[in-house]
């Protein structure tokens, strides 16, 4: 019997056979193995009619969407494959990032306060035998999706939504004035929305057989047992290479005990490790990061998965009248777990866009395209990704990435909160990124020459044009967003690709994190 099994065995909803089927299309990642998907079709033919505004596929996060954009007015209908109530798991995020569902006017202070199941400060961010760094308010707020997701859905009810429960999508039609959608019914709408994350059948079918350009492999459980501790761990990493991997550790007090979790990044290798793999090395390491016994622990729920990662991305899908938000947009960095976090940051821009898309009929497939567009503050990121990994066949120093990030992240500290707190929270800024780069290269400056051989010439070219965007997108983003009220003055048409432009500039250059 694995470690894996013992300790895993006997818990609700047999997270041992959902490890089986993660491993399985895993496995069909790693070997180019997906299946070829057909879902969208095109028809030439326009629909004799069309019942709602909006249909969005997957409610445990679409219905953040749903709710804001029914809350404006329009008839939308929102599709969930079982019952529309989160998991047990807490949602980590900051106050800071909650706020926009206040803004929006999904939820009052309040109603916010009691979905709010645990908070700790502070946070640590440590790397082998690095100084530890210490921050506060940083993912440190736990967010009880029960309670949120039965909120949200109230509100998206009163505001005139219809909830669609044990409905999952099927296929749909994409008629010239609206789409045809097949979930066990049919329904009929000018604008189809995919929240249905990274596996998403839309996804698939767009992408093709592409291989993820990175992975992101993530283990954990939550636990009852540990010794006391109440603060937690941003980032850490305490072991050198192994298995071509480095393994990072994050951990936080939870409501129901402490939740720790492994993660690696990496690329789709067909010789990577097994999630079930990564989840024995998970076992083995835990006693020395949180100073336990195994037996000492009384395990209350498993989590697994991996997250894909493409270049390409955002996702801009090619039909017309269909929309990818949240993580099936890809609309996240290489480095970040993507869900809810990432939806909240992009939440306002999404329900905005799409009211304004809405409002002056702009649903064809450029003019969707739009609303996600090409941001340099994420595309910069992927070096940092392939700087935190290692190839199956490349040779690296067991102590190389605890180094390198030792030496980053001092300097990030050096130079204060308003640099490195926008970075742990997956926004990166041009003067921000320009000052840790200085910085780093005055204080330790043998550590870009063993960066380049690591990540590769063309990596690093390819990095230097998105900084290059980051640059011109920082300087244009406050000269644009003071043309606002010339953009308001504008037909609704010129308006809504107005404020597309605005918004590019916006979030792509990090600033969305000042406002």
């Amino acid at each position: 019997m694995t470690l894996t099994e013992r300790m895993l065995s006997g818990l609700p909803g047999n997270p041992l056979m959902g490890l089986q089927r993660a491993d399985e299309l895993w496995l069909r990642y790693r070997t180019g193995s997906l299946p070829a998907t057909q879902v969208i079709h095109q028809a030439t033919t326009p629909l004799a009619s069309i019942e709602w505004d909006v249909v969005i596929c997957g409610g445990t996060l679409g219905v953040l969407v749903g709710a804001g954009l029914a809350q404006r007015g329009w008839r939308v209908a929102l599709l969930e494959r079982g019952v529309l109530q989160g998991r047990e798991q807490e949602w980590n995020i900051s106050r800071r990032e909650l706020a926009a569902l206040v803004d929006l006017g999904l939820l009052t202070e309040t109603e916010l306060d009691s979905a709010i199941a645990s908070e700790y400060n502070p946070a640590r961010i440590q790397f082998g035998d690095g100084d530890p760094l210490w921050v506060e308010d940083v993912l440190n707020v736990g967010i009880d999706p029960r309670e949120l997701l039965e909120q949200l859905k109230a509100k998206f009810l009163q505001a005139g939504g219809k909830l669609f429960e044990h409905t999952a999508f099927d296929s749909a039609w994409v008629h010239p004035n609206g789409v045809l959608v097949k979930a066990g019914e049919s329904l009929t709408t000018r604008l189809l929305i995919d929240a249905m994350g990274h596996f998403s059948p839309l996804v698939n079918q767009a992408r093709g057989a592409a291989k993820p350009d990175a992975v992101c492999l993530v283990v954990g459980t939550c636990a009852q047992g540990f010794p006391q501790n109440d603060t937690g761990d941003l980032i850490a990493s305490f072991t050198p290479l192994r298995h071509q991997c480095q393994y990072f550790w994050e951990a936080f007090p939870a409501r129901d005990g402490r939740t720790t979790y492994m993660f690696s990044y990496m690329d789709a290798d067909p010789r990577r490790l097994s999630l079930s793999e990564f989840f024995e090395e998970y076992w083995t390491l835990l006693p020395e990061y949180q100073g336990v016994t195994l037996a000492d622990l009384q395990v209350k729920r498993a989590l697994f998965g991996f997250f894909p990662c493409y270049k390409n991305s955002p996702l801009r899908y090619p039909w017309g009248r269909t929309l990818a938000v949240g993580d099936s947009s890809g609309s996240q960095s290489p480095l970040s777990f993507g869900g809810f976090g990432a939806m909240i940051r992009h939440l306002e821009r999404l329900v905005t866009g799409i009211d304004e898309a809405l409002g002056c009929d702009r649903l064809t497939a450029s003019a969707l395209g739009a609303l996600q567009p090409y941001q340099p503050n994420l595309s910069v990121t992927w070096l940092f990704q392939k700087s935190m990994s290692v190839r199956v066949d490349q040779s690296l120093s067991d102590q190389h990435i605890n180094t390198m990030l030792t030496a980053i992240f001092t300097a990030m500290a050096g130079l204060g909160e308003p640099t490195l707190k926008p970075f742990l929270q997956d926004v990166v800024q041009f003067q921000a990124l320009s000052k840790t780069l200085a910085a780093t290269s005055l204080k330790y400056p043998g550590l870009v020459t063993k960066i380049i051989p690591q990540v590769g010439i063309g990596a690093l070219a390819n990095w230097l044009g998105h900084y290059g965007s980051l640059a011109g997108y920082s300087a244009l983003a406050p000269l644009v967003r003071a043309l606002g009220p010339v953009f308001e003055s504008l037909p609704p048409v010129q308006r809504y690709y107005s404020h597309r432009w605005q918004d590019r500039l916006f979030y792509g250059s990090g600033k969305d994190y000042d406002a």
